[in-house]
C-alpha cells in the first residue's frame, strides 16, 4: 500500500497535465516555453541543490554507477541488434534504439525518486543522472547518426557529440554540484534559499508537462510498433539492472535510486533529436506517450519487487 500511495499521486499529476492541455489551460506555445523553463532552470537547480550538499562518502556508490551504465549500454546494443532483424527503415531503427535506452530522468526519474524515497534518494539519483545523461546522449547520437534517414552518410563527429553534452544544462548542473560537494565549498544562505525556490517547482511542473505532452493519436497509430520499446525500456532494462545489483550483493538503499532511473519511460527529448537527426519523429512521439503511461504500472511492479528481493548469495 505504501508503494501505491507513493506512485499514484505522481501519475495523477501527469493525468492532470493531459486534461489541462485538452481543456486549453496549457496552450502549445505555453507548453514549449514551460518545457524550456523546466529544462534550463528548474531541473538544473534541483540537481545542483541536491548534489552540491551531498556527501560523496555516503551518497556515491561506484558499483551502482558501473552497473547502471553497463545495463544502459547493453540495452542500446541489444535494441540495435533486435531492430536490425526487422524490415524497418534506417530512420525507424535509429529511433527504436534511442527510445529503448534514452530515459526521462529529469522530468520523471528524479521526481519519482524524490516522492518515493525522499531527499536521500534524490541525492543519489541526481549523482547517477549526471553520468547517465552523458552516456545516453552519446549513444543516442550514435544510434541516430549511424541509422539516419540518409543512410548514415553524414558520419559521427566528436564535435556533434561534444556539443550535445556540453550544452546540456542537466549534465552541467550535476557535475558543477559534484565539484562543490567534492571540495566542500560552502554555499551562502541566500544562494541556498534561491535554489530551494527554483528547485521547488521542478518536480511538480515536470510531471504536469509530461502529461500535457501525451499524444493518444500517435499512440493509436503506432501502438504495435512501439510495444517493443516499452518492453525494452520498462521491463528488460530495469530487469537487467536489478539482477546485476542483487548479484553484487547491493542493498535496496544502495540500488533503489538507480533502479528508478533505469525504469524511466522514454525521454521527451527523443522526439526533438529524431526530428533533427533524420530519425522517425512520429515513432518517437508514440514511444514517449506509450512508455510514460505504461510506467505507472511498471514502477509499481519494480518497486514492489525491490521491496521483497534480497541480494543473491553467490
Amino acid at each position: 500500500m505504501h508503494i501505491i500511495a507513493s506512485i499514484s499521486p505522481i501519475f495523477a499529476v501527469v493525468i492532470l497535465g493531459y486534461f489541462t492541455r485538452k481543456s486549453g489551460y496549457i496552450s502549445k506555445d505555453l507548453l514549449g516555453s514551460a518545457n524550456r523553463l523546466v529544462f534550463y532552470l528548474a531541473i538544473p537547480a534541483l540537481i545542483f541543490r541536491a548534489v552540491s550538499t551531498a556527501s560523496f562518502t555516503t551518497d556515491f556508490n561506484s558499483s551502482v554507477l558501473v552497473i547502471t551504465l553497463l545495463s544502459t549500454t547493453s540495452i542500446y546494443v541489444f535494441s540495435w541488434l533486435l531492430a536490425r532483424r526487422r524490415r524497418w527503415s534506417l530512420a525507424r531503427i535509429g529511433s527504436f534504439v534511442q527510445c529503448a535506452g534514452h530515459g526521462n530522468h529529469g522530468f520523471v526519474g528524479l521526481p519519482v525518486a524524490l516522492y518515493c524515497i525522499g531527499d536521500s534518494g534524490l541525492v543519489k539519483a541526481a549523482i547517477l543522472a549526471g553520468f547517465l545523461f552523458m552516456l545516453q546522449n552519446l549513444l543516442s547520437v550514435l544510434a541516430l547518426e549511424v541509422n539516419g534517414a540518409d543512410g548514415g552518410t553524414r558520419g559521427v563527429t566528436i564535435r556533434k557529440i561534444g556539443r550535445s553534452m556540453l550544452g546540456n544544462p542537466i549534465i552541467l548542473s550535476a557535475f558543477a554540484g559534484m565539484v562543490v560537494s567534492w571540495f566542500e565549498i560552502g554555499m551562502p544562505g541566500p544562494a541556498l534559499r534561491f535554489l530551494d525556490i527554483m528547485s521547488g517547482m521542478a518536480a511538480p511542473l515536470s510531471l504536469l508537462l509530461i502529461g500535457a505532452s501525451l499524444s493518444f493519436t500517435m499512440m493509436r497509430k503506432n501502438f504495435f510498433s512501439v510495444v517493443g520499446v516499452v518492453i525494452m525500456k520498462l521491463v528488460s532494462l530495469p530487469l537487467l539492472g536489478i539482477v546485476l545489483f542483487l548479484m553484487m550483493g547491493l542493498s535496496q538503499d544502495d540500488y533503489l535510486p538507480a533502479l528508478i532511473l533505469l525504469a524511466t519511460p522514454t525521454a521527451t527529448v527523443a522526439y526533438v533529436m529524431a526530428g533533427e537527426m533524420g530519425g522517425d519523429s512520429e515513432f518517437a512521439a508514440a514511444a514517449i506517450s506509450t512508455s510514460t503511461l505504461a510506467s505507472a504500472v511498471t514502477y509499481l511492479l519494480w518497486l514492489t519487487i525491490a521491496l521483497y528481493l534480497k541480494p543473491f548469495n553467490l
